[in-house]
């Protein structure tokens, strides 16, 4: 979410860094131009003063042209501005240097044309720092109502143009610190606003992973997301009750009816001897009462499970996997099913009790599915993040359907009914995993057969 909020915020506040900035660049040049221009039409009408004397008769007063060619001429050697006093036929009265006369077209006749007209220079186009164009101010010469001359200067506007540029320059460097102070100020009010839901984000995968006693914090963030915050809060809190009262209810009546079905077990052993020994009826009741006494141990156990939080150690799965297999090797040997394993030594974190539990039900089920004659390997392998434990047997299988639904609760395969169990052992194996951040699952094993992989976090609680 961050990253296409903070761009958004960016865009935003460059836009209305531009919209300022632009019109004070425009602004900065114009001020510039403006100022050059204002000195020029000062120098045109000095010069145009002095040269009303020089310009009383077509060749003028010799002391007051005289005067007035060397007045341009100093001009033009001190600031380099090319500057001319000219008579209506284009004639030069004076000018700096001797050797500038009017051309033919462009910005100069334009300007010595407008003044013919009594019209002073007084805003020229706009000069841009990539442009070498030149700065022309025309002042006409005013004698008895009549233009008798025309004083034209040409400026070069290379200083002016650096002296925008620089201007521009500071400009861009105050927008670029504005722009750096407002990105770091969109980081921090995006991470003051998000902060909230990257928390509500990780309480509720803490949540959906078994951590039902994790809350969100409320002390930080916009006022609306404190109060999402608070009413996450106790929505965990509800659904923890109403967990917590199905675990115990759970429990409480696996735990009461134990009693009552081994009174009525008894009952009925005691009946069995009343009866012709090897009654079909009898032997068919003591069987179901067996089941239903071990379906609600096995309740009892997964409500147990889902209550107590993992004990979690730095152990060594390869060496508690080879106890495993070394204490179900005689059961599997009892039906003819060879059980082999490969345990190299491999530390990671579990909890010892509730991983053994796991590897129980998983070797159990391999054995109990695998015809005789068949193997089944246990190999234990680990990697930078996690331990695995790979238990493949070469049983019957399970179709996609199958795999889909294996390990949930009371579900057993269609083919598999007859064969003793309750269908909750791979569900407890899952529920005491997943309370240490383990994890399980299933798949083929080619030709034919299960593939159970357990997984264990080989980082600490703290990592």
């Amino acid at each position: 979410m961050r990253t296409r909020l903070l761009p958004l915020l960016i865009v935003l506040m460059a836009a209305v860094l531009l919209a300022l900035g632009v019109p004070l660049a425009v602004s900065l040049a114009s001020a510039q131009q403006q100022k050059v221009v204002v000195d020029r039409i000062d120098d045109t009408a000095y010069f145009a003063a002095i040269a009303r004397p020089a310009a009383d008769t077509t060749s003028g007063p010799r002391d007051a042209v005289r005067i007035l060619s060397r007045e341009l001429e100093s001009y033009y050697d001190v600031y380099g501005i090319r500057a001319g006093v000219f008579l209506p036929n284009d004639t030069p009265l004076a000018n700096g240097p001797t050797t500038w006369f009017l051309p033919e077209t462009g910005e100069v006749r334009e300007a010595f044309r407008e003044s013919l007209l009594s019209r002073r220079s007084h805003d020229p186009k706009q000069v841009w720092p990539w442009q070498r164009g030149r700065l022309v101010i025309a002042s006409p010469v005013i004698r008895d109502g009549d233009v008798v001359a025309v004083v034209v200067t040409d400026s070069p506007t290379g200083q002016m143009r650096s002296r925008i540029l620089h201007g521009w320059l500071i400009i861009g460097a105050g927008l670029t610190a504005a722009m750096l102070v407002a990105v770091g100020a969109a980081l921090r009010l995006t991470g003051w606003v998000l902060r909230p839901v990257r928390v509500l984000d990780a309480t509720t995968h803490a949540i959906a992973s078994g951590r039902l006693k994790t809350r969100v914090a409320v002390a930080s963030g916009p006022p609306e997301l404190r109060r999402l915050a608070r009413s996450f809060n106790e929505m965990a809190d509800n659904v923890e009750d109403v967990l917590e009262q199905q675990r115990a209810f759970v429990a409480d009546a696996s735990h009461q009816l134990r009693n009552p079905l081994a009174a009525l077990l008894l009952r009925i052993e005691l009946l069995a001897f009343e009866l012709p020994e090897g009654n079909a009826e009898i032997a068919s009741v003591q069987a179901e009462g067996k089941r239903l006494a071990q379906v609600l141990d096995d309740l009892l156990d997964l409500a147990l499970a889902e209550h107590t939080e993992a004990d979690l150690r730095l152990t060594d799965v390869g060496a508690l996997t080879a106890e495993r297999v070394a204490a179900w090797s005689p059961t599997a040997e009892a039906k003819g099913v060879r059980l082999v394993g490969d345990c190299p030594a491999t530390t990671a974190w579990a909890d010892p009790v509730a991983l053994s539990s796991a590897l129980d039900a998983v070797i159990d089920n391999a054995v109990k599915f695998t015809p005789e004659g068949e193997r089944v390997e246990v190999t234990v392998t680990s990697n930078g993040s996690t331990s695995t434990i790979v238990v493949t047997d070469n049983g019957p299988g399970l179709t996609d359907e199958e795999l889909a639904r294996i390990g949930d609760r009371f579900w057993r395969s269609g083919r598999h009914q007859n064969i003793k169990g309750s269908g909750l052992g791979l569900s407890i194996s899952r529920v005491l995993l997943a309370a240490g951040g383990g994890s399980i699952s299933y798949g083929r094993q080619e030709p034919h057969g299960l593939r159970v992989t357990v997984s264990v976090p080989r980082s600490g609680p703290t990592s």
